[in-house]
C-alpha cells in the first residue's frame, strides 16, 4: 500500500510540475483546434509524427494555430529533399477587403485565406533558421533588418539532410530568435507584427512533380 501511495504521489508530482512549467504538447493525438489555410495540401498525425503532404496544383499551404503574442515553440523536423518548408510565427491571415498588407511590394490585397508574415525556414539549401517574410516582402528578415553575420557557415551548415532536425523558436516583444540543431540561425528585431498565427508550411509544387511531405514530431510551445 505504501510503495503504491508512493508511486501515486510521484505522479501527481510530476503532473503538477509539467502544468506549472507551462509547456504544451501540440499534435500528440491529432490536429486538436490547428486549422488548413491557403492551400490544399493534406495533414495528418500518426503516432505523434505531424506529416503535410503535397497536393499537385496547390499553393502554399498552412496548418494555424493561434493567434500568440510572446512565446518558445520547439519541435523536431525532417523534409524530402524536394521540399523546403517552414513555420509561420505571428503572421496574419488575409479577409475578404483588406488592402495590401503594409511593406508588401505591390499594391495588390492578398486573396482571403492567405496566411503572411514571418516564416523560419526549413530547407536543405542552407537557408534553415532564417526568417522569410511570406507572401508579403518576399525577402529575408536578415537582410531587412542587416543582421546577416547570424548566417554563418556554421548556421548554414546546420540543418542535417536526411535526418530530424531540433528547432528552437523564440519570438519576445520584438526579439525574434531561432536555433537549428543548437546553432543559432536568427537573432533580429522587429516591431511590425506584436501578435499572430503559428503556421506548419507545405510548400506548392511544380507541375508533374511529387508527392513531397514534411514532417514535425514532438512539438511544444510554452507562451511567455
Amino acid at each position: 500500500m505504501k510503495k503504491q501511495l508512493l508511486i501515486s504521489l510521484v505522479a501527481a508530482l510530476s503532473l503538477s510540475a509539467q502544468a506549472e512549467d507551462g509547456w504544451q504538447t501540440w499534435f500528440k493525438d491529432g490536429l486538436g483546434d490547428a486549422k488548413i489555410v491557403s492551400g490544399q495540401a493534406t495533414y495528418t498525425v500518426e503516432n505523434g509524427i505531424l506529416t503535410g503532404t503535397t497536393v499537385e496544383g496547390s499553393g502554399n499551404t498552412f496548418l494555424a494555430k493561434g493567434p500568440f503574442k510572446d512565446f518558445e515553440l520547439q519541435f523536431e523536423v525532417k523534409v524530402d529533399n524536394e521540399l523546403n518548408s517552414g513555420v509561420q510565427v505571428r503572421s496574419k491571415i488575409a479577409k475578404e477587403g483588406d488592402p495590401a498588407p503594409e511593406g508588401a511590394k505591390g499594391d495588390k490585397p492578398l486573396p482571403a485565406g492567405r496566411l503572411y508574415g514571418p516564416q523560419c525556414e526549413i530547407a536543405i539549401n542552407g537557408t534553415a533558421g532564417d526568417f522569410y517574410d511570406e507572401a508579403r516582402r518576399g525577402t529575408w528578415w536578415s537582410i531587412l533588418t542587416k543582421t546577416e553575420a547570424v548566417r554563418s557557415d556554421e548556421a548554414k551548415a546546420a540543418f542535417k539532410k536526411g535526418e530530424w532536425n531540433h528547432y528552437r523558436i523564440v519570438v519576445k516583444g520584438d526579439h525574434y530568435q531561432s536555433f537549428v540543431n543548437g546553432v543559432k540561425t536568427a537573432d533580429f528585431t522587429q516591431p511590425g507584427d506584436p501578435e499572430g498565427h503559428i503556421g506548419f508550411q507545405v510548400h506548392g509544387i511544380k507541375k508533374g512533380t511529387g508527392p513531397y511531405k514534411v514532417q514535425w514530431k514532438e512539438v511544444k510551445f510554452k507562451a511567455l
